[in-house]
C-alpha cells in the first residue's frame, strides 16, 4: 500500500454508518427466537423499535465496545506497536465494572465479564482471553468479531496490517477459532476499500484462515449461498448444519460468523438486503447485521448504502460511545469517523487533515445529530434539512413574521429519550463556553438567526435559554454566544432559531459549529436535592461515576462513597485542557480523598488527595501505576470542611489545601486534556458546591 487515499475517507465513514445502522436494525429481535422474528415482523427492512415501544437510539455493547476500544490508539500517542496489552489496559480504564460496554452475565457464562475479572486480577491480555485460562469454549463465543470494526477501517486497503490489529483487539477476551474469525472479517474490510466483488474478497481473505472448522464453514456457505437463492432456505441449511444446539456456550463464534457471511453472500450488492437478512435470522441479531453493515457500508459506499429505503435519517449520524470517558458519550459517526481516519493516515505516515470543528458536516447527508427540534413540535413553517457535501443546509417555507424553524442537536441525554443504567454520560456543552460557528446564504433579504439551548434545572424543569438576534447577511455570517451561567445545569440540546420580518422561501447553509476549552466558569453550588428520596436527580446524571455511590446529598451537594481504591465521578470532556477545579471537601473514613483533573478515564489522571489525615499530594494515576508528584506532610480532621483546588496550565500543577500550597510539574506531560471531579479510595467524602475555572 502506497499510502492513505483520499477516497478512503468516505468510505470509512459508510462502514462507521453502516456498523450503527445494523446495530438499531438488529436490537429490538436480539437474543428472539428465529421462527418468533419470522411470525412478529417477517423481513425486517427497517427499523421496528416504534412498533415495539422502544427508543431507536440506545446505548449497545457492538458501539461503545468498538468506538471505546479505539480510544487505545490515541491514549498510547499513536504508537502502532499497540498489542493486546495495550488494549486489555484500555478495557480496565473506560469500562464502568458490573454495568456499560459489556454483558455482565457472571463469569464462566460471558466471556468478555470473564476476561475483565482477569484483567482486574491481574492477568494481562492475551492470557486475559485464552484458552489456557478460560477453556475453549469460552473462548471460542462471538465477541471477537464484534469489537475489531475500527481497527480494521484504521489499515484501509491493508489487510495484512488489518489482520494483526483485529487479533490485538480480539485476544484481550478470546482465542483460537473466535480470534481467526475476526481476523478474516477485518481482512475483507480492509480490502473491501479497494475491491468491490465478493467473489476476490472471499478468495482472497481464506489466505489468513488457519484453522479447519473455519475453513469449512467458509467453503460451506459460499457453497449454499451459491446453489440456493432463497435467503430462509440458506438459514434452514445453517441451522441444521451449524446451529446453536451444535455448538456450546451462550453464543458461539461459528453460527453468527457463518450468518455474517450467508447474509453478505446471499445480499449481493443489495446493502439493505444484506442486513435485512442478518436482523431477521435470528442469533445474535445486532452484532451480525453490524458486521454486515460495516463490510457492506465500506464495499458499497454511501450510495450503495441509498439504493434502498431511507436507513441514514432517522439516527442522524446519532451514537453514544459509553464509556468513563463521559464527554465522548454524545457522538456521531462523523466525530467517530474522524478519530479512524486521522489514526489511518498517521499510520501511513501521512499528516492528518481531518476537519477540528465539532460540527463541519463534511461527509454527503451527514447531520450529525440535527434535525428539526423535537421541543417544538408544531412550527408553522415548512423545514428540511439535506446535505450535498457543503454543509448542513436548511431549507425553509413560509418563513415569516410569527413563523419560525428550529433545528437543534443533543449535548447530552434527551429526557424524552428511555435510557437504562448502561447510558451513562457528561454533556458536550457547557455554561461558560462560547458558541461559534459560520451560516452562509445567498440571498439579499435573509432570515434572522439566533441560537438557543435547552438545559434542565434543579427541579428537571426543561428551560430554552436564547442568545441575541443575529441578522443573516449575503454571503458569510459569523455566530458568536457565550453560554451565561445556569448554576451547573446541563445543557441537553443546542440549536437555531430562524424567522423573517418579511416572507422567506429559500435555502441557508450552516457550514460549521463548535465551541471549545474549558468553561470560563463552571459552578454548582448548595444542597440541590429536593427530598431525601430524590438520590438521582436529571442533572446529577452529567458525572459518569464509578465510585460505588455518588449521589446528591442533604447535607452537602454530593456524597461519594468507595469501599475500595480508585472510586472515580467525573464531569467534562477532552475539550477542558488549561483550567483549575474547585470544592469545600469533607473526609470520612478515608484511605484517600481529593480532587481530579484532566482525567482519560478514570485510571489515568491527575488528582489533589488528602490522606488517612496527615498527608497532601498531588499524583499521577497511570493505570495501576500511582506516581507522587508532590507530597507534604498536613494535619486535618475527619467530619471538618475544607477548601480544595487542583489546577493545570501545560504540564505544570499547583493546588492548595488547608492553607497549604504545592507546585509540580509532570516531565513528560502524560495528560494534557480530560475532565474532573472527584477521588475517593476506600471511604467517604461529603462535597459542597463544584466549580471549574477556565
Amino acid at each position: 500500500m502506497s499510502g492513505f487515499k483520499e477516497t478512503y475517507k468516505e468510505k470509512i465513514y459508510a462502514g462507521v454508518l453502516g456498523k450503527i445502522i445494523g446495530v438499531y436494525l438488529g436490537i429490538p429481535v436480539e437474543g428472539w427466537d428465529y421462527e418468533t422474528i419470522k411470525e412478529t415482523y417477517g423481513e425486517i427492512y427497517s427499523y421496528v423499535q416504534e412498533k415495539a415501544g422502544e427508543t431507536l437510539i440506545v446505548a449497545d455493547d457492538d458501539i461503545s465496545g468498538v468506538f471505546g476500544f479505539f480510544k487505545t490508539v490515541e491514549d498510547q500517542n499513536y504508537d502502532f506497536s499497540l498489542t493486546s496489552k495495550e488494549i486489555g489496559n484500555t478495557w480496565l480504564n473506560y469500562i464502568f465494572e458490573n454495568r456499560t460496554v459489556l454483558w455482565w452475565g457472571g463469569i464462566g457464562n460471558s466471556v468478555e465479564h470473564t476476561a475483565y475479572e482477569n484483567l482486574k486480577r491481574g492477568i494481562p491480555a492475551p492470557e486475559s482471553g485464552s484458552i489456557k485460562r478460560n477453556g475453549s469454549v469460552m473462548a471460542n463465543q462471538i465477541g471477537a468479531q464484534i469489537f475489531m470494526d475500527a481497527y480494521a477501517m484504521m489499515c484501509a486497503g491493508d489487510p495484512d496490517k488489518a489482520v494483526w490489529y483485529a487479533g490485538q483487539c480480539a485476544r484481550v477476551s478470546h482465542d483460537d477459532l473466535a480470534v481467526n474469525a475476526a481476523e478474516f472479517l477485518a481482512a475483507l474490510e480492509a480490502m473491501a476499500f479497494e475491491e468491490r466483488s465478493l467473489d476476490c474478497l472471499f478468495d482472497h481473505g481464506i489466505r489468513y484462515v488457519v484453522y479447519l472448522d473455519l475453513l469449512r464453514l467458509i467453503d460451506d456457505v459460499r457453497n449454499i449461498t451459491a446453489k440456493e437463492k432463497n435467503w430462509r432456505n440458506v438459514r434452514d441449511w445453517m441451522d441444521c448444519h451449524y446451529g446453536y444446539h451444535r455448538y456450546p456456550g451462550s453464543c458461539h463464534i461459528i453460527p453468527n460468523h457463518g450468518m455474517v457471511l450467508a447474509s453478505i453472500l446471499c445480499g449481493g450488492d443489495d446493502f439493505q438486503r444484506s442486513l435485512m437478512i442478518a436482523a431477521s435470522s435470528g442469533w445474535d441479531t445486532d452484532c451480525n447485521a453490524a458486521n454486515v453493515g460495516c463490510f457492506n457500508g465500506i464495499r458499497l459506499g454511501l450510495k450503495g448504502m441509498e439504493a434502498g429505503s431511507d436507513l441514514r435519517g432517522p439516527i442522524r449520524d446519532r451514537i453514544y460511545v459509553v464509556t468513563a470517558d463521559g464527554g465522548s458519550c454524545i457522538s456521531d459517526a462523523v466525530l467517530e469517523s474522524r478519530k479512524i481516519i486521522k489514526a489511518a493516515q498517521l499510520l501511513n505516515h501521512c499528516r492528518p487533515d481531518i476537519q477540528t470543528k465539532r460540527f463541519a458536516f463534511e461527509f454527503p447527508g451527514s447531520v450529525q445529530g440535527f434535525a428539526q427540534c423535537p421541543i417544538f413540535l408544531h412550527e408553522n413553517c415548512q423545514l428540511q434539512l439535506a446535505n450535498n457535501g457543503n454543509g448542513l443546509e436548511i431549507r425553509l417555507g413560509y418563513l415569516a413574521p410569527g413563523c419560525y424553524g428550529r433545528i437543534s442537536t443533543p449535548t447530552f441525554l434527551d429526557p424524552s429519550e428511555e435510557q437504562n443504567r448502561e447510558t451513562v454520560a457528561s454533556p458536550t456543552l457547557y455554561e461558560g463556553q462560547e458558541i461559534r460557528g459560520a451560516v452562509f446564504s445567498e440571498y439579499d433579504e435573509n432570515p434572522i438567526l439566533r441560537p438557543y439551548i435547552c438545559y434542565i434545572d434543579a427541579s428537571d424543569v426543561q428551560h430554552i435559554l436564547y442568545g441575541t438576534d443575529l441578522a443573516l447577511q449575503k454571503g458569510e455570517t459569523i455566530l458568536r454566544w457565550k453560554i451565561p451561567s445556569l448554576g451547573g445545569m446541563p445543557i441537553c440540546r443546542v440549536g437555531l432559531e430562524l424567522t423573517s420580518k418579511k416572507r422567506f422561501d429559500g435555502t441557508i447553509r450552516l457550514a460549521w459549529m463548535d465551541w471549545e476549552g474549558a468553561p470560563e466558569s463552571f459552578r454548582q453550588e448548595g444542597i440541590l436535592m429536593k427530598n431525601m428520596w430524590d438520590t438521582r436527580p436529571f442533572w446529577s446524571r452529567a458525572f459518569v461515576s464509578g465510585a460505588q455511590h455518588f449521589a446528591p446529598n442533604l447535607n452537602h451537594t454530593y456524597c461519594i462513597s468507595h469501599n475500595d481504591s480508585n472510586g472515580l465521578a467525573t464531569i467534562g470532556t477532552k475539550d477542558f485542557k488549561d483550567y483549575q477545579a474547585a470544592s469545600k471537601l469533607t473526609f470520612s473514613l478515608h484511605k484517600k480523598a481529593g480532587l481530579v483533573i484532566r482525567s482519560n478515564g478514570h485510571r489515568r489522571y491527575y488528582a489533589a488527595v488528602a490522606e488517612e489525615g496527615k498527608r497532601f499530594s498531588i499524583l499521577k494515576q497511570k493505570d495501576e501505576q500511582t506516581i507522587y508528584l508532590a507530597s507534604t506532610e498536613v494535619e486535618y480532621q475527619e467530619f471538618q470542611t475544607y477548601n480544595m483546588k487542583l489546577k493545570a496550565i501545560g504540564n505544570r500543577l499547583s493546588a492548595a489545601f488547608n492553607g497549604i500550597s504545592l507546585e509540580t510539574q509532570d516531565p513528560d506531560g502524560s495528560y494534557s486534556c480530560g475532565g474532573t471531579g472527584f477521588l475517593i479510595n476506600t471511604g467517604t467524602m461529603f462535597a459542597d458546591g463544584f466549580e471549574i475555572q477556565s
